[in-house]
């Protein structure tokens, strides 16, 4: 057994009580991401409310997913698809880039 894998033998457990942890105080935490994201919002004076945003969402997400693996197994599309991209029903690799999101509403997208 390699060192590796004897070092993720001895972090599951703790591995596996914040995810039960976060499961159980999701709620929670979903609203100190907010309140902290609103707070550096009113100190930025809204400069940066749509990384701010992005940020918030992108953290929440990690969360639940985080959470609702709690078991250390992967789910069904947890795998990356070809060159990270999100594998059926799963989310995006690293190093992907995936498909990129849609301009927003009056941006004059590629015509």
């Amino acid at each position: 057994m390699s060192f590796l894998n004897k070092l993720k033998d001895k972090i599951a457990p703790a591995k596996e009580k914040a995810a039960g942890l976060a499961k159980e105080h999701g709620d929670k935490i979903d609203h100190g991401l907010d309140k902290v994201a609103r707070t550096v919002d009113q100190r930025t004076k809204g400069k940066y409310s749509d990384k701010i945003q992005h940020g918030t969402g992108k953290a929440k997400e990690g969360l639940h997913r985080f959470a609702d693996k709690g078991d250390g197994t992967q789910g069904p599309g947890d795998t990356p698809g070809p060159g990270g991209a999100p594998g059926p029903g799963g989310t995006q690799g690293p190093g992907g880039t995936g498909t990129p999101p849609p301009p927003p509403p009056g941006a004059g997208g590629p015509a």
